[in-house]
């Protein structure tokens, strides 16, 4: 533990819980990527399955459930709670073509052939890839506004001071692992090209509103 992956660890958490603050208060799921939000659940339920069998420490048991709780929470008020306002029909990205390659992935290349493991490093892989469906989205839609910019900033916090965490990690403990650093690397540039989406259907929708105000006035 060090100070750039405790900062990024509640980056994370912010940003979950930010998303279900916005979908509970406007009672709205629009413009959310179920899918994409299903991949994030399966990631931490996969991951964090050592739950039942390694302690390592309070701060770490309380992350992982709060992280577990966060994430089918979310899921639950897009399926069901809030069913009536998902957009399903925009949210069409086809997710076995990440399941499938990233559970092939981990089952060639892991650091241990055990079941924990092998979970492990799905998640890491799946993970790198699960923002992909709400891209897909707001491509589709250009409904970007839905997602706040402080759930973006967030993750874009948890994202960088993961990088610097793994850059203190090399330089004061000679850890480096190679897996996690390449699937957080693609990560990373996954949600660049989400804040560009982001901030170019921002930049459209300021010019459209601009346009028309000079038109009525």
């Amino acid at each position: 533990m060090n100070l750039f992956r405790f900062l990024g660890d509640l980056s994370h958490l912010l940003a979950i819980i930010l998303l279900l603050l916005k979908i509970w208060k406007s009672r709205s799921c629009a413009g959310i990527s179920g899918k994409s939000q299903v991949l994030f659940a399966v990631v931490f339920t996969a991951r964090y399955l050592d739950l039942f069998t390694n302690y390592i420490s309070l701060y770490n048991t309380c992350m992982k459930v709060v992280y577990i709780a966060c994430s089918f929470t979310t899921v639950w008020m897009i399926y069901s709670k809030f069913k009536a306002t998902y957009d399903g029909n925009h949210d069409t990205f086809r997710v076995e073509f990440l399941v499938v390659p990233t559970a092939v992935l981990a089952f060639l290349v892991n650091h241990d052939f055990t079941p924990l493991e092998i979970l492990w490093t799905f998640s890491i892989y799946l993970e790198s890839v699960a923002i992909l469906p709400q891209l897909f989205m707001v491509s589709k839609t250009g409904e970007a506004e839905t997602i706040t910019s402080h759930y973006l900033f967030a993750l874009g916090v948890y994202r960088t001071l993961y990088l610097f965490n793994w850059i203190w990690r090399y330089h004061f403990e000679g850890f480096f692992d190679l897996i996690a650093i390449v699937a957080g690397l693609v990560q990373t540039v996954l949600y660049c090209d989400f804040f560009y989406l982001y901030i170019t259907k921002g930049d459209q929708r300021s010019e459209r509103n601009r346009k028309m105000r000079n038109w009525v006035f």
